[in-house]
């Protein structure tokens, strides 16, 4: 498992990392406990220094389970986030100082961290971030040593701004061939300060991966059931013919693996965030993603970026 360094905070991690909300049973549907720890243990023999996590996922239990897990490998770099408050009904964002503070205790329990390698805000608003309240909380955390670093998951570009202005050092964002612009967007804010980016949602839920019928259908528990119209679904299926010539049948051999090459071929992404549900899953992912650069041609990139737009994604 190759490695970068995230951004100007020093720690050196695994360039695919664990994300641990399908994990938890939240996205999809519940993940039997066994497999759960199946998954971690794969991550860990596979190279896997970084798991991403957040106090919410399953109300506090993922960060439980990742405690008790990890408790002997303090080499993997852990990143949590905080900011959703579910003991209210219902479930809501806050970052007021007091409530963070709180959070951060628990979480620093339910982990068995002393100190929290990277503490990100949960999808705070661009005007939560602008208060400035939240993010000073982060720094004094940073400056009595209880964190290595922080920053923000974001969902869009004006956040992602803001937490860039209050001095974030890592952000996570989604990233994939069907939504790259974000990235591309901000990448001289991003490179100037040396900011490590997580890219989250690389096979974009699935949809990446090339083996849905048309007429896919969802579970209600699957929060993809929400996502997409019958008829958004079919429109998205269908501009995969615009990846399909990256597949050469050799070094990148399915839909999956163009997917995550793209992501990987990006010098600002630190670490690719991947979200398997199976020990054999992340076995496939981990082989589909390529052992080491270049990833995808500069041309192959180029020529996708064309037929993206062709077929009306602008990426």
């Amino acid at each position: 498992m190759r490695k970068r360094v995230l951004g100007s905070t020093g720690l050196l991690v695994s360039e695919l990392g664990l994300g641990t909300w399908g994990l938890s049973g939240d996205g999809y549907a519940a993940i039997p406990e066994a497999e759960q720890d199946a998954i971690i243990d794969r991550a860990l023999a596979l190279g896997v220094t970084l798991i991403e996590t957040a106090d919410s996922y399953a109300k506090g239990e993922m960060e439980t389970r990742l405690g008790k897990r990890l408790e002997k490998h303090e080499d993997v770099v852990l990143v949590t986030k905080l900011g959703t408050d579910r003991d209210a009904s219902p479930a809501r964002k806050s970052f007021a100082p007091a409530f963070l503070r709180d959070s951060f205790e628990r979480s620093r329990e339910r982990l068995k961290r002393e100190v929290i390698d990277v503490l990100l805000l949960h999808n705070p608003s661009e005007r939560s971030l602008e208060r400035g309240e939240a993010t000073a909380l982060l720094e004094e955390l940073k400056a009595a040593g209880a964190i290595r670093a922080w920053g923000a998951s974001v969902e869009g570009m004006d956040a992602a701004r803001s937490a860039i202005k209050q001095g974030a050092q890592v952000i996570e964002l989604a990233h994939n061939a069907f939504h790259s612009r974000i990235l591309r967007q901000l990448a001289t804010e991003l490179r100037a300060p040396n900011i490590g980016v997580l890219a989250r949602s690389v096979l974009a839920h699935g949809l990446l991966c090339g083996q849905w019928p048309t007429d896919k259908q969802f579970a209600s528990t699957d929060h993809r059931a929400e996502r997409w119209t019958s008829d958004d679904l079919k429109r998205r299926i269908s501009q995969l013919n615009a990846v399909r010539p990256c597949v050469n049948g050799t070094t990148v051999t399915s839909l999956r693996s163009a997917a995550l090459r793209f992501v990987l071929s990006n010098e600002l992404v630190t670490s690719a965030v991947l979200g398997p549900r199976s020990a054999l899953q992340l076995d496939q992912l981990v082989r589909d993603s390529g052992r080491e650069p270049p990833y995808l041609s500069e041309e192959a990139i180029e020529a996708l970026m064309i037929r993206l737009d062709n077929v009306g994604i602008s990426a």
